[in-house]
């Protein structure tokens, strides 16, 4: 015959602090443990140009949800290590940051062509990799962030999907945007430009688009996410910095504009005396504020509007 012994007050106060202690201990290393970083995965090969992206992932949190990151510096430099996003990782998301052909290898569209390939191999492999990619957010800043604002507008545009990749069966839609002062309209962008905008953008856009928005006008209203907003588009999060000298502000503002008439969730964040990029832009505030913008766009199922969507 068994016999239950009741712990004294000491040893129930002893067994408490013992759990609190084991508790307080394993949180600890949840935040000590490194995220997974696998870096160099092919996604695509153009001929002799290989595309290529890294994949950091949680430490501790199975099938993550995915944001891919799309660098900038001017649609002609610029590389993927250069991933400003890793604080979003600690609540949980994994980031792709992701390779697509320069402007001196290939003008427009192949840039589009190269992040839809991206998307769809991370949705063709996500099992493998270990992560979610049925809500997916995409991120990028600058030259990136027009990027972003053109992918997310533009699924299953049959000039800008591409042929890029070994997975044409899968989506390259995403489900939410957040555009770091990034252009929407190439056709007044110069317009708007300060003189040190002009210097930045004339030589920029005549690689991109072979030449100047007023010489081949046609192209750059398709390189413009303005031109291709509807009802379907997913939720949208501009940031941009009211003393930006490259890109001028009313780029995000025109985009916001289009959003907003046709009704879709959109939020503008301006940044009081942020220039082109900083630390502002990653700040506790607007670290906190993406958390929430991406918690609202990827918390509804918004694939029969996204996934299935042809033009």
């Amino acid at each position: 015959m068994r016999h239950s012994v009741t712990p004294t007050p000491s040893q129930r106060k002893t067994i408490q602090v013992s759990v609190l202690c084991a508790v307080f201990w394993f949180h600890l290393w949840l935040s000590a443990a490194d995220p997974e970083i696998t870096r160099g995965i092919e996604f695509a090969k153009i001929g002799e140009t290989t595309l290529r992206l890294d994949l950091y992932r949680p430490a501790v949190k199975a099938d993550p949800h995915l944001i891919v990151w799309v660098h900038g510096g001017a649609w002609r430099r610029g590389s993927r290590s250069s991933m400003p996003l890793t604080r979003l990782m600690d609540d949980g998301y994994a980031i792709a940051s992701i390779d697509y052909r320069l402007t001196p290898i290939a003008p427009f569209p192949a840039q589009v062509h190269d992040i839809k390939a991206a998307i769809r191999y991370l949705r063709a492999h996500s099992d493998s990799l270990g992560i979610q990619t049925r809500s997916i957010a995409i991120a990028g800043a600058s030259a990136g962030g027009h990027l972003v604002a053109l992918v997310g507008t533009t699924n299953g545009h049959p000039a800008l999907e591409g042929r890029v990749g070994d997975h044409l069966d899968q989506s390259s839609a995403v489900q939410a945007v957040i555009s770091y002062y990034g252009a929407s309209n190439l056709r007044t962008i110069l317009q708007q430009s300060t003189p040190i905008g002009l210097n930045k953008r004339v030589p920029a856009l005549e690689l991109l688009l072979e030449g100047q928005p007023d010489e081949n006008i046609e192209l750059a209203k398709l390189a413009s996410p303005v031109e291709h907003v509807d009802q379907h588009d997913p939720p949208l999060l501009l940031i941009h910095g009211d003393q930006d000298l490259q890109m001028p502000i009313n780029q995000s503002h025109e985009l916001e504009g289009v959003y907003r008439a046709q009704a879709r969730p959109v939020h503008f964040e301006v940044v009081h005396g942020g220039g082109h990029g900083g630390k502002a832009f990653h700040d506790d505030r607007r670290t906190k504020m993406v958390l929430r913008f991406l918690q609202s766009a990827l918390s509804f199922d918004s694939e029969s509007a996204s996934l299935n969507r042809t033009r």
